[in-house]
């Protein structure tokens, strides 16, 4: 009798969907319909990257395309992005803001990224209030569905935004710079670290965040090295690691091979890409 007890329940949990005693409930997209893809993401060069989530949502980090020097040519046409449905940016300069507005006022979607950035964009008139709400650092948010949520953490940086003002360069407000902790539909939860240095922080975000891949500046000077790069991965660990901003100039001058050095001898998996390139995970 009991092993037919259990037979029935198993058959109704799986047809509700409902998660068995000890496992895990499927994930479930948006109007209930188990998810069963993957997440992609698409490396622009810098700091930029191109999310699509197992449901189909895209998110669009720090695009800085059109006048990134490591971008390919075929994607410096925009359109080629296809549909984006929510673009975040760390801060204020320009190789991180890069096409926001234009991305933003073409595809008819939000900003989100600094309060302070906002307020800037705002007051030069580059963006309205509503293409460009205020939020700040601790704060989370939903903009793609209650299955998706984005939340500001620390970035140890700075955050000018320079404004061309009718060829007069402008230094405005930009904000404080953030990192960006966005947990999928799935559970799994990208940690994009912005431009930042090493700070002991981020023993709170690794246990507060837990999450399973960093996309992780290693170039240098204006941002972490490979070696502080490593350090900063042993206390987050994650399962994977993407490097980022490096090569673009001169003084961002770490590579993925001294990153890779550095980390000898721990577990996570680091995918080195070029831009361009796309990975799933």
């Amino acid at each position: 009798m009991r092993h037919i007890t259990r037979v029935l329940w198993v058959s109704v949990a799986l047809l509700f969907g409902w998660a068995l005693p000890g496992t895990s409930a499927p994930a479930q997209a948006q109007g209930g319909q188990t998810l069963g893809g993957k997440t992609e993401l698409l490396w622009l060069g810098q700091s930029a990257f191109r999310i699509t989530t197992p449901g189909g949502k895209v998110i669009l980090i720090d695009p800085f395309i059109t006048q990134n020097p490591k971008t390919p040519a075929a994607w410096k046409d925009l359109g080629r992005l296809g549909r984006i449905d929510v673009v975040l940016v760390s801060h204020g300069h320009g190789d991180h803001f890069g096409d926001a507005a234009t991305i933003v006022k073409a595809q008819n979607i939000k900003m989100w990224g600094p309060a302070g950035l906002a307020d800037t964009l705002v007051e030069v008139g580059l963006l309205t209030t509503d293409q460009a709400p205020r939020m700040n650092k601790g704060g989370t948010i939903f903009p793609l569905g209650p299955g998706i949520s984005i939340t500001q953490t620390r970035a140890e940086h700075s955050s000018e935004f320079i404004y061309m003002n009718n060829g007069k360069r402008e230094v405005h407000v930009g904000g404080e710079p953030v990192g960006f902790i966005i947990r999928l539909e799935n559970g799994f939860t990208i940690y994009h670290m912005g431009d930042t240095g090493l700070f002991g922080d981020m023993t709170l975000i690794a246990d507060r965040y837990r999450p399973d891949l960093v996309l992780i500046p290693i170039g240098g000077h204006f941002v972490m090295d490979p070696n502080d790069a490593a350090a900063a991965t042993r206390i987050l660990h994650p399962k994977y690691a993407i490097p980022m901003h490096y090569g673009t100039i001169p003084q961002l001058a770490g590579t993925p091979a001294q990153y890779k050095a550095a980390l000898q001898g721990e577990t996570v998996e680091i995918r080195e890409m070029q831009p361009g390139d796309t990975t799933s995970f």
